[in-house]
């Protein structure tokens, strides 16, 4: 029998579940990209296939961000470290924000995945000591509301980060509260249901021959950042050899 792994070893299978999530990101972003400068037919990364497997990848990435704030504040919650960690996402948040007005201020990213990441961050303290039925039901009510509660004051500017609204300026990036706030949730439920049976101690240290593949899960905000500006700039490139 091996011996247990303790607790502070890395959990390399999280690692590259993001890695994947990683590669759908940049497949997506990709075609996205192809399509802005007219060498895919326009509208193709937004409807149909594409658009749901945009949400897909959106959704495991905010899944997973629930999953870590279990892992990480789930036995003791660590202030600094959860404080500083939601402050570099924010930071990120706004950076995207900014970036996104300069190339188009029509569709600018107002509220997207970092934003809603960290948005959720503060929403899963309230539910990280709840039992995980109670987290459950809290992620079911993220993704039903939706469905009955729009329009109304909910249309104002100053609510459109909540999606309850019966419509939203444009943007190229809009993952609201609701329901997005559903997936973290969820993420954040089966992570203590893992605890609660055992997983995560036995997957302690485990894989470590998959490292170089997990490698990416352990930089994702860093390759978040810095992956569209490239494939922007080849998209471009590629647009000007073509055309």
């Amino acid at each position: 029998m091996s011996a247990p792994q303790p607790q502070t070893a890395r959990i390399h299978a999280l690692d590259l579940a993001r890695s994947f999530a990683l590669v759908g990101m940049v497949i997506y972003h990709s075609v996205y990209d192809l399509t802005w400068f007219g060498l895919l037919p326009a509208g193709l990364a937004t409807t149909g296939f594409w658009s749901y497997f945009a949400r897909m990848v959106a959704g495991s990435f905010v899944l997973l961000a629930g999953v870590s704030l279990y892992l990480a504040h789930g036995h003791q919650f660590r202030s600094r470290a959860y404080w500083r960690r939601l402050g570099v996402i924010a930071l990120a948040a706004a950076g995207v924000s900014l970036a996104t007005y300069v190339a188009d201020p029509s569709r600018f990213v107002y509220f997207g995945i970092l934003h809603s990441i960290a948005v959720s961050s503060l929403i899963g303290l309230a539910f990280l000591r709840l039992p995980t039925v109670a987290i459950l039901i809290g992620a079911a009510v993220f993704f039903v509301v939706p469905q009955y509660v729009i329009g109304g004051v909910f249309d104002h500017p100053a609510l459109v980060w909540l999606g309850l609204g019966a419509q939203h300026p444009p943007s190229m990036d809009y993952e609201p509260v609701f329901p997005w706030a559903g997936p973290f949730l969820l993420g954040l439920a089966l992570a203590k249901a893992a605890d609660t049976a055992g997983l995560w101690q036995g997957l302690r240290g485990r894989g470590e021959s998959l490292r170089w593949l997990a490698w990416p899960g352990r930089h994702s905000l860093a390759i978040y950042l810095v992956h569209q500006p490239i494939l922007f700039g080849l998209a471009y490139l590629a647009a000007r050899v073509l055309a």
